[in-house]
């Protein structure tokens, strides 16, 4: 990990030291799901803007890779393996950060995980294992970093929690309908969210983007419903990279403070 510098330039509307060129310098990112996909395009992102990023994921190999390469391109970031199904883990990683990075005062809230509902008498454990990650995992993200948020806020006039849920959340997914409920109970819940931090202070973006072209189909441990979920997708125009979400998360945390982008549908231009 390089050690924090600060970057001087223009004084934003909190008081905070900022560069045109980099708007998140001295904030303090966290990004769930952070191996690949669009936690892997984010944590570059807000890393190129400024932030200092903890990367959260369990596949300690991937995260290395992306924070070495973070670092080459001259941010500053911290791998950190970590289950979010598992509060031990995300206690930890959350005391971990705050020794070598500092207080977190932004949260991407991405880890995820899509398995379709083969009716074949799998449907329950694939069930189980979204509410886990999808859901209660989400939210035990929440609550191990709102103390930070809050506190954040309260020092610098705002925080960001930004939850990355699914357009499954509004759509009928037949195959899928168990990724579709959760993705719409988080959905909810960011909702929730919202009228509860917002009077603090802490903005919460809900973002649903469409079918995103990225590996989380790619490491799934059994091979039919890996072969399902690349079926299915298959079938839908997806948008072609995480990139195009982290850009959009990185615009929409850098707003003024009195703008809170709450809700933002990603979609293909077209749609099959």
């Amino acid at each position: 990990m390089t050690t924090p510098t600060v970057t001087t330039g223009q004084t934003d509307t909190t008081g905070q030291t900022c560069s045109p060129a980099r708007p998140l310098s001295g904030r303090v990112a966290v990004v769930t799901g952070a191996s690949s996909g669009i936690g892997e395009a984010t944590a570059r992102e807000l890393a190129a803007h400024g932030a200092h990023v903890a990367l959260l994921a369990r596949r300690a190999d991937r995260l290395a890779e992306h924070v070495a390469r973070i670092e080459a391109a001259g941010g500053t970031a911290l791998a950190l393996p970590t289950d979010v199904t598992d509060p031990a883990s995300l206690a930890a990683a959350a005391v971990g950060i705050r020794a070598r990075l500092g207080r977190v005062d932004l949260v991407v809230n991405n880890a995820g995980l899509a398995l379709p509902d083969l009716l074949d008498g799998s449907a329950g454990a694939n069930w189980q294992r979204m509410i886990d990650v999808n859901v209660t995992g989400a939210f035990a993200v929440v609550e191990a970093f709102v103390p930070d948020l809050l506190a954040a806020a309260a020092e610098r006039g705002h925080a960001d929690l930004v939850n990355i849920s699914s357009a499954a959340a509004r759509s009928v997914l037949p195959g899928f309908a168990g990724y579709a409920a959760s993705k719409a109970a988080f959905s909810h819940l960011s909702r929730n969210l919202r009228a509860q931090l917002s009077p603090a202070d802490v903005r919460v973006t809900n973002i649903e983007p469409g079918a995103v072209d990225t590996e989380f189909r790619d490491h799934i441990d059994d091979p039919a419903i890996s072969a399902a979920v690349k079926e299915a997708i298959g079938s839908i125009e997806a948008i072609p990279s995480g990139q195009d979400v982290a850009e959009l998360i990185a615009f929409a945390v850098g707003r003024p403070r009195h703008v809170n982008l709450s809700q933002i549908s990603v979609l293909p231009t077209r749609e099959a």
